[in-house]
């Protein structure tokens, strides 16, 4: 059995890397948003024209990169979102919420003191964790019933 993954949420951090090494092996196919920040802010006007409003600036990058998290999240078999420390993902809530809303499995990654905040989110997982290493233990029991250790 494949499985596609995909990893969503903050970008500051290699947390994508931890779960990808922990998976060497496995038969998982990762998939992700553009973590180039740079990259991710401006492709809305470096593909469609300039804008003089940092708002539509904004706002055609966010639908432009909308087409690439959408796909990716239609096209996973389990989708894993990350809430950042420093970086509060206002668009992981996003993709966590259509991935439960098309019936994905969903895995969140965050920190204890964002439990409360993200209590809605966390009761739409099969599994909350801190840890991007548990991660990879799901997956791996997921592909073959082991377990860690």
């Amino acid at each position: 059995m494949a499985l596609k993954v995909y990893l969503s949420g903050e970008i500051h951090t290699d947390w994508r890397d931890q779960i990808i090494d922990g998976c060497k092996g496995l038969d998982v196919e990762f998939s992700s948003p553009v973590v180039v920040h740079e990259n991710s802010d401006d492709c809305g006007v470096a593909i469609l024209g300039a804008e003089p409003d940092k708002y539509w600036h904004d706002h055609k990058g966010a639908q432009i990169n909308a087409i690439r998290t959408r796909k990716g999240i239609q096209d996973a078999d389990i989708v894993v979102v990350r809430f950042g420390e420093k970086y509060r993902q206002w668009n992981a809530a996003f993709d966590a919420g259509f991935a439960a809303a098309l019936g994905k499995s969903l895995i969140v990654v965050q920190l204890p003191e964002h439990q409360h905040a993200l209590k809605e989110v966390d009761a739409a997982a099969l599994a909350v964790t801190e840890d991007p290493a548990k991660v990879a233990d799901i997956l791996r029991y997921v592909l073959t019933g082991g377990l860690p250790g």
